[in-house]
């Protein structure tokens, strides 16, 4: 098939993905926060942002909130976040990028059209995740297309298409910046690379890590492929994007980071991290973020358990690029994990890891490749899922549940059965550390199982279509960066791209449940 008809039927395949993805989180806009509001905890807040910058072209929210302006998606009294600031504003202490993004919708729809504008977020990320998993890591579309809908449609990725907070933005950008490191790093990728890293931590200061991790990838590849200059130059761009952001938060907020402006971090803008921050207990959460019986991943999308053999099988093969999204979701676990307040709180499940949910659906794709078994398991298992979805959607514009707050009430035999399973870590028990325990160790011996069934692999030739696509950006590396062997059906002269080197590898709510306690040539299927 020509070249121009094959990119022309996956723009088609890309946009068919993300409107179905918008249309599935559209659906749930309509759902209530608690029982008497659209909005609870920061979302009101990042509303008021984005009115005063419709209207006032400023951050400070005094007079929004004097004139009661949150009445209109808050019904109950609005739990106070800011400080009155010497000069006399008041600013709410959540970084500015998402109210800005808001900003239009909410002067057009209110807060409906802000939330439709996150549902268009949804759609564009399942849209660009696809296109990097077919065009960065040689997915077979059949594959791609089928996996990014289904967690696109399920918990809690869907659920966070209408929520109003930095998450989806977040890995919209994080989805971009793996595409630009995954590609040729060349200059539109390195602008593309230096803008995700830059705009993150104006989406939220927690996303810092991350932008740091993205950085330090991209510089680290630039160094070692002999581009020093290029890597000076990001590491230029890093640092004075640093100051201005120290900067714009010491004259808005009076403090480096937004938390300063808040009430309630009254002992320093570091206690956002907990007064006495019990890291011992908050281990807990390496298993908890995905079997927790409430805020679990797992509990409410089962697929995402398949992420313990996919990061064993990766991590003993080591296919092109794997790298790069393995550190990103380790930074990101990782900071939900030790850095963030509370792993339970009075948002929907998953918050603290949605941003780098899509590095995690692209090392189960990328892992799939070599085992069958697990592009089975992850259609099956993520069509429960999706099932669970619908649940709890249904049960969300009928007013059975809210969002947030009895979310875990819903009727769905499923999550009734299956999450009697799983430990319960906002009230801990003996019951509750021997399943953890159990869990715990389950996900210990499946990944030492898979590690030894899989063979080492220095490189991986993917399941991919045999007409690869053409990557639009010109041949600008040396010959001796990237491999290549002859396509078995091809003439001698005709190579097809069999990989692509790369080198490189909370804040309180309303109120907080604090749980601080507690080549080779490749094989099928392992063999």
């Amino acid at each position: 098939m020509p070249w121009t008809d094959r990119r022309g039927r996956l723009a088609v395949q890309l946009a068919a993905l993300g409107l179905v993805v918008f249309l599935a989180a559209a659906a749930g806009a309509g759902v209530r926060a608690t029982r008497g509001a659209q909005t609870t905890a920061d979302e009101p807040q990042y509303l008021l942002s984005a009115i005063s910058i419709a209207e006032d072209g400023d951050l400070d929210i005094a007079d929004e909130l004097a004139d009661e302006r949150w009445r209109e998606f808050h019904a109950a009294q609005l739990p106070v976040q800011t400080r009155v600031l010497p000069d006399g504003r008041q600013v709410s202490p959540h970084d500015p990028l998402l109210p800005l993004l808001l900003a239009l919708p909410v002067a057009v729809g209110g807060w409906f059209g802000a939330k439709l504008a996150m549902a268009v977020v949804a759609g564009l990320l399942a849209a660009a995740l696809a296109w990097v998993a077919i065009r960065r890591f040689a997915i077979d579309p059949r594959t791609a297309l089928p996996v990014v809908a289904i967690f696109g449609v399920s918990a809690p990725l869907a659920m966070y298409g209408t929520q109003l907070y930095p998450e989806m933005p977040a890995a919209l950008a994080v989805t971009a910046g793996i595409g630009a490191l995954t590609g040729r790093l060349q200059r539109r990728g390195c602008w593309l690379l230096a803008t995700v890293v830059v705009a993150l931590p104006w989406l939220a200061v927690k996303y810092a890590p991350l932008a740091a991790a993205l950085g330090a990838v991209a510089v680290a590849r630039l160094a070692r492929q002999g581009r020093r200059p290029a890597a000076v130059g990001l590491v230029i761009a890093f640092a004075a994007a640093g100051l201005v952001f120290a900067a714009v938060h010491l004259a808005v907020w009076t403090g480096v980071t937004a938390y300063a402006a808040g009430d309630h971090f009254v002992g320093g803008e570091m206690t956002a991290l907990g007064h006495a921050p019990n890291y011992a207990g908050r281990s807990v959460r390496l298993i908890g973020l995905l079997v927790d019986r409430q805020f679990g991943l797992a509990a409410w999308q089962p697929a995402w358990l398949l992420l313990v053999p996919a990061a064993a099988i990766v991590a003993r093969r080591r296919p092109d690029g794997w790298v790069i999204p393995a550190v990103v979701l380790a930074a990101g676990w990782l900071t939900a994990t030790f850095a963030a307040l509370t792993m339970h709180g009075f948002w929907f499940p998953g918050r603290q890891v949605v941003a780098v949910l899509p590095a995690a659906i692209l090392l189960l794709l990328v892992a799939g490749r070599d085992a069958r078994w697990l592009r089975f398991a992850t259609l099956g298992l993520g069509a429960v899922g999706v099932w669970s979805a619908a649940w709890l959607l249904h049960a969300g514009r009928s007013g059975a549940i809210t969002w947030v707050v009895d979310f875990f009430a819903v009727g769905d035999p499923w999550y009734r059965a299956w999450s009697a399973l799983l430990p319960s870590y906002m009230g801990p028990s003996a019951a509750t550390w021997l399943r953890h325990g159990l869990w715990s160790a389950a996900a210990v011996i499946t990944a030492v199982a898979v590690w030894r069934r899989y063979s080492v692999a220095s490189s991986s030739t993917p399941e991919a279509d045999p007409e690869p696509l053409a990557d639009p950006e010109p041949e600008a590396e040396p010959s001796s960066s990237r491999v290549r062997t002859p396509a078995p059906s091809s003439p001698p002269q005709a190579v097809a791209e069999s990989s692509r080197t790369s080198t490189a590898p909370d804040r309180r709510s309303d109120r907080a449940r604090d749980d601080t306690t507690g080549s080779l040539r490749p094989t099928r299927d392992g063999e």
